[in-house]
C-alpha cells in the first residue's frame, strides 16, 4: 500500500514538541523517534547528540535491550510453524541440558517458566557474559525461583536458552537465523547485532549535575538473543508496524502467518496482579489504552539506553501498520518509556486514519438468508448477519467496538460453522432445518438457538407454551 498524504503539519509539529519536551525534561543526550502508518509518510524526529564525531539523523543506531526478545521469540515461532517444536515441548526435548529441561517453550516465551533472572554469576558487576557452552552448563547453578506458572516473573536467562534452541533447530547461529529469517526479509537494514560506527554512545546522567558519562560497552554473548540487538527507530517503527498489522508488511506470510501474530498477541499472563495494567503473551508486552485498543510490542533497556516499540491494534481511527519507536541514550530516563505510547494516541486523535466508504456487497447465499436475524439463546438476544463474505453474530446488547462472532463453513457438512473469531472462537454453529428446509433451529458451542426467547425445557413466551 503506498502512503498518503503527509500529515497536518501541525500535527507534525505536536509529535515533535512531545518528543523535544521528553529529551529536555528526562535530560536525554540523545533521542531518535519514528512513526510508522500505512496511510502517510514515515515520521521521524531526532533531538540531542550521539557523543561521537557523527552527527544525529534518523539513521543513527541505538542499543535496543529487551526489545531484542520479540525477534527471538519470532524466531521460535517460526520454528513452530515449520514444524521443529511445539510450544509445549519441554526444552530438554531438543536440547541437551544439565537442569531445567523440563520446562516448556511456551513457560519461557511467556515469563512463566519461574527460572530466575539472569544467568548464573554477576553478570551486571564483571559485564562479561557466557558463552554458550558455558551458559548450557552453568544451567544446573542457576535456580528456578518460582514454580513454573505460578506468576509472571521476568528472565533474559530463559530467552537466552530459547535462542540456542532456536541456533539448534536452524543448524546455524541466533544471528545467522535472524538476519535471513526475519530482517533481511522484512529490510530492517539497520538493525544489526553489533553496532555501527556511527553508533550513539550510551550514557548515564548524573541525578545531581548535567554530567554524562560514558557506559562501558558490551556484548551480550549468549544471553545475546534477550538483549543484543542495536537499531534506528525507523526500522523499530517498521517491527513495530509488523507486530501490530503483519499482513500490511508481509501480506505472502514469509516471516510469520498473522493468525501466528494473533497467537503471540494473547494475553497469557498479567504483569501486576493487582492493576492488570499490562500483560504478556509469547514475548510480547501487552498494554491497554482503552476502548478496545492495544500496543503491542516491548520496552528495553542496557547499560546507557532505554527503548520503547510499540503497535497499535483497534479503536476508532487507528491507522493500519502503525507503530511508533523512541530510542534514548540514557538509561534511567524512563519517561522514554511512555512516549510511544504518546506518539500513537496523538497521531490517532490529531491526523485519524480515513473512514472507508461502506460499499453494497453480495447477497448471502440463498441457503443462508433464513439464518439472518434475531434469534434467542440462553435467555439472551443475538443478531445473526452476513457482512463482508462471513456469516456473523452479535449479541444485541453488545458494547459498541465488540468483535462479532465470525463463522466459517466446515466443507463437507453444509450446515455445520466452525467459529473462528470472536465469542465461541473454535465452537460449532449447528443448523436444524424442517421439512422444507427452512432452518427452525441452530445450536452453537452446545445451545440452543431459537426464534423466540424460550426456557431451557422449551417453554415459548410467544406461543405460550
Amino acid at each position: 500500500m503506498s502512503a498518503g498524504p503527509a500529515p497536518d503539519s501541525r500535527v507534525d509539529e505536536r509529535l515533535g514538541r512531545l518528543v523535544r519536551r521528553v529529551q529536555a525534561d528526562a535530560r536525554v543526550p540523545a533521542v531518535s523517534a519514528a512513526l510508522h502508518r500505512a496511510d502517510r509518510p514515515l515520521w521521524s524526529c531526532t533531538v540531542g547528540e550521539t557523543g561521537t564525531d557523527s552527527p544525529l539523523g534518523p539513521g543513527t543506531q541505538f542499543r535496543i535491550g529487551s526489545v531484542t526478545k520479540t525477534f527471538t521469540a519470532a524466531l521460535t515461532l517460526q520454528c513452530r510453524d515449520d514444524g521443529l517444536l511445539d510450544l509445549d515441548d519441554p526444552v530438554g526435548r531438543h536440547l541437551d541440558l544439565p537442569a531445567h529441561g523440563e520446562l516448556t517453550v511456551r513457560r519461557l516465551l511467556s515469563h512463566t517458566a519461574g527460572l530466575q533472572r539472569e544467568p548464573f554469576g554477576d553478570v551486571w558487576d564483571s559485564l562479561r557474559a557466557p558463552d554458550a557452552d558455558r551458559l548450557v552448563a552453568e544451567l544446573d547453578r542457576a535456580e528456578r525461583v518460582l514454580p513454573t506458572a505460578r506468576r509472571f516473573h521476568y528472565s533474559n536467562l530463559g530467552l537466552a536458552v530459547l535462542g540456542q534452541l532456536v541456533a539448534r533447530l536452524r543448524g546455524e547461529s541466533w544471528a545467522q537465523a535472524l538476519t535471513e529469517r526475519i530482517l533481511t526479509p522484512l529490510g530492517l537494514t539497520d538493525t544489526t547485532v553489533t553496532p555501527r560506527p556511527t553508533a550513539a554512545t550510551g550514557f548515564l546522567v548524573d541525578a545531581y549535575s548535567d554530567e554524562a558519562h560514558p557506559e562501558p560497552p558490551t556484548d551480550f554473548g549468549a544471553v545475546g538473543p534477550a538483549a543484543q540487538l542495536w537499531s534506528t527507530a525507523t526500522d523499530m517503527a517498521r517491527w513495530a508496524a509488523f507486530l501490530a498489522d503483519p499482513a500490511a508488511l508481509d501480506p505472502t506470510g514469509t516471516v510469520l502467518a498473522p493468525a501466528t501474530l494473533d497467537e503471540m498477541r494473547w494475553p497469557l499472563t498479567t504483569t501486576d496482579e493487582t492493576l492488570w495494567g499490562a500483560g504478556f503473551g509469547l514475548g510480547l508486552i501487552l498494554v491497554p489504552q482503552g476502548e478496545r485498543v492495544m500496543h503491542v510490542g516491548h520496552d528495553g533497556a542496557m547499560p546507557g539506553f532505554l527503548a520503547g516499540v510499540y503497535g497499535r491494534r483497534g479503536g476508532d481511527g487507528t491507522a493500519g501498520a502503525m507503530g511508533a519507536a523512541v530510542l534514548g541514550s540514557s538509561g534511567t530516563a524512563a519517561d522514554l518509556f511512555d512516549l510511544p505510547h504518546r506518539l500513537l494516541a496523538t497521531a490517532v486523535e490529531h491526523d485519524p486514519a480515513e473512514i472507508e466508504p461502506w460499499r453494497p456487497g453480495a447477497p448471502a447465499p440463498a441457503a443462508l438468508r433464513g439464518v439472518l436475524g434475531r434469534w434467542w439463546g440462553e435467555g439472551f438476544e443475538y443478531v445473526f448477519s452476513w457482512r463482508d463474505g462471513a456469516l456473523r453474530a452479535s449479541g444485541a446488547g453488545d458494547a459498541a467496538g465488540r468483535p462479532p462472532a465470525i463463522f466459517t463453513p466446515l466443507p463437507d457438512q453444509p450446515d455445520v460453522f466452525r467459529t473462528a473469531s470472536g465469542r465461541e472462537a473454535g465452537e460449532l454453529l449447528r443448523l436444524t432445518r424442517d421439512e422444507a428446509g427452512a432452518v427452525v433451529r441452530m445450536h452453537w458451542a452446545t445451545y440452543r438457538f431459537t426464534r423466540h426467547q424460550e426456557t431451557f425445557e422449551g417453554y415459548d413466551f410467544r406461543a405460550g407454551s
